[in-house]
Parts: C-alpha cells; structure tokens; sequence
C-alpha cells in the first residue's frame, strides 16, 4: 500500500499540500428474498465482470473528517482553493449518465450552481454555471485524456476500482449482511486493515447483487461512529440514456477556453503516467508497509501553492518544527523545511518518521 491512500482519498481527505472513498449499520437491511451466498472472492469476481453498463442515476457525496469550519470567501482564498473547501467539507449530489466509453456525463448540483463534465466521441467539456465559464478539449484518436469525474465527485465504480485492485495481505476481506442502495440489493464487502495503527477502521463496497456494478462506498474512521467519507447512487436507471443528454454547447454569452490534449505515446497508460518535471527525479519515499505506512515528500515538491498557502494556515495547527493539517482518515505534516509526511496514521506516527530522516 505505497500510495493506497493517495488513491483512494482524493474524494475525502488530501487536500492542495499534496497535490499529487462501512456500509454496515448506514443503510437499511435488504428486503425481500436475500441474495445468493457469495464469498469474498465470489463477489470480486462479480465486480470484475461488471464492464461499464449503461446507466442513469443520482449520487450523494458526504464527508465528515472533523476539518476547522474555513471561510469560503475572502484574502487568500481563490476559486480553486474554495473548491477545495467545498470538496473536502460539503455534501455534493451529482447526476450520472453513462453510455460506452466515449459518452459520459457528470453534472455536479451545487447550492446555486451546477458543474458539468461531458465527453461525446472525441469532445470533452467541462462547464461551470457559476461563473458562466467552459473549457473544451480534442482527445486524440488514441483515447487519451479519458476524462474521469470531476474534482468534487467521484463515482462508486470509479473509487472502487481503486481500492480494489490494491487489496493486499495487509487486509481482511469480508462479506457483511446484504444492503440495499438506489433501491437494489447489494453485497456488502467489507475491507478492514489488519494493523490498529491505522485511522481506517474499515471500508466497505456496497456491489449490485445483479450486476456486480459497485453502488455505493463508504469509509469510517476509528473511533468515529459516523462514516469520514460515504458516495452512493440514491436512484439508478440501468440501460443508455437518451443520447441527448450527451451533446453539449456552451450556452450564450460563456466564456470558452479551447485546450489542447497531448498526444498518447504507444504503449503509454495516461491515466497513471504524471506528467514530468524538473523536480520528478524527487519521489516520495515511504516508511513503512500496509495501511500505516507514512510518504514523505522532499522539499519543494509537495509543498501548497502561494495562493492555499493562506487557506493552509487557517486549516492546520501549529507543531513542533511545523504545522499539522489533521483529519479524521488522514494527517499531514508540513515541516519548516519545506518536507512533508503523510500517512492514515496518528500524528505521532509522523514526526517519528520525520525526526528518523
């Protein structure tokens, strides 16, 4: 588990300093004729064989990681800063609509505004109502550039890919008590980090009974009754939408801005090639194995951009030999020389690894 939780958190706790999601107990118990019996391993089959169906649906978002109540607005804070507020700190509900590889579209509802990210064949656009601004970009013939979901949500398959594909055996993988999401029977396959040392108490995948499609993923934390982290489907439409919902043209008076896609080499998977930098050569070194492991990034290649450097401030507490950014599944550590140490882990467990170095 190098980099598991940079993985799987970026919908739930790692905030601009690094820039580089138990379903139990929640939902209501399944109704009606319980599903098939299924190991573990019989429901990650199920889930591998779930392809990307066509579908509709509604998503809710909710987190609660016990972050400082910030100010959205004000000196220090710019949009891309308050999104990250937002996402880190607000509940979100998305449309989702899906129909092959090359048509996709998340609209993001917030409180008086909506996001939009649509891919149609080649075409990708990204829209924000709030400010009337749209950005649209040419992916290559190659595919590259597949447009996942939007910063502010991600969708259950999506973050369930993720975790999945890094079970290892530094977790306990269990089938709980059948759960009903979007009105569908689910399993329930519950991850649960073998070492007490981690602030992950367990993770859980709410996966369709019928189609293997993941609907719902929840994390909670230690010592935390409340889920840190949940994303579920509240309704699902399973079958292609109308090929409407697809096309998308700025609406009158947007301000557009064309971007430009680099070309995929061959053989090369963009969606986890980073791009290269001067300061690449630097990467994370990581103490530790499994869910308690700790990254430390070298000064000057984590550190939080001049304009979150504000909104750090206000988010973290002071520290001997720096700040601490403390969350209910993650801490960061920035330290006055520029490193920081990251990791599901207490605070403790940080500067100890960071007085070793």
């Amino acid at each position: 588990m190098t980099r598991k939780w940079l993985r799987w958190l970026p919908a739930a706790a790692v905030p601009a300093v690094i820039a580089a999601g138990a379903l139990t107990g929640s939902l209501p118990a399944s109704a009606g004729d319980p599903l098939p019996p299924k190991t573990p391993q019989q429901v990650l089959e199920l889930v591998a064989r779930h392809g990307e169906p066509a579908l509709s649906g509604t998503l809710e978002q909710s987190s609660n990681l016990g972050l400082p109540e910030l100010p959205k607005t004000g000196a220090g804070t710019d949009a891309s800063s308050a999104a990250w507020l937002e996402l880190l700190t607000g509940p979100h509900t998305a449309r989702v609509y899906r129909d092959g590889p090359e048509n996709a579209r998340i609209q993001v509802m917030d409180r008086l505004a909506e996001r939009d990210a649509t891919r149609h064949g080649n075409d990708v656009w990204l829209y924000n109502s709030k400010d009337n601004t749209a950005a649209h970009a040419r992916i290559p013939a190659d595919g590259a550039g597949h447009p996942g979901a939007t910063d502010a949500t991600a969708t259950p398959d999506q973050l369930a890919a993720a975790l999945l594909a890094k079970i290892d055996s530094s977790t306990a993988v269990t089938v709980g008590t059948d759960v009903r999401v979007a009105g569908r029977a689910a399993y329930n396959l519950v991850l649960t980090p073998k070492s007490d040392a981690t602030l992950v108490a367990s993770i859980a995948v709410a996966v369709d009974g019928q189609t293997g499609l993941p609907l719902g993923v929840e994390v909670k934390a230690r010592g935390q009754a409340d889920p840190a982290f949940r994303v579920a489907y509240t309704s699902l439409t399973l079958g292609a939408p109308d090929a409407s919902v697809f096309n998308f043209s700025p609406p009158p008076g947007a301000t557009v801005k064309e971007m430009t896609v680099p070309a995929h080499k061959q053989g090369q998977d963009s969606r986890h090639t980073a791009p290269q930098s001067k300061g690449s050569a630097h990467k994370p070194a990581v103490t530790g194995t499994g869910w308690d492991s700790v990254i430390e990034f070298p000064a000057g290649t984590a550190g939080p951009a001049s304009n979150a450097a504000a909104l750090l401030q206000q988010a973290t507490v002071p520290v001997q030999g720096g700040r601490l950014l403390s969350t209910a599944l993650v801490n960061v550590l920035v330290l006055d020389d520029g490193r920081v140490f990251a990791g599901s882990v207490p605070p403790e467990r940080l500067q100890t690894a960071a007085a070793k170095k």
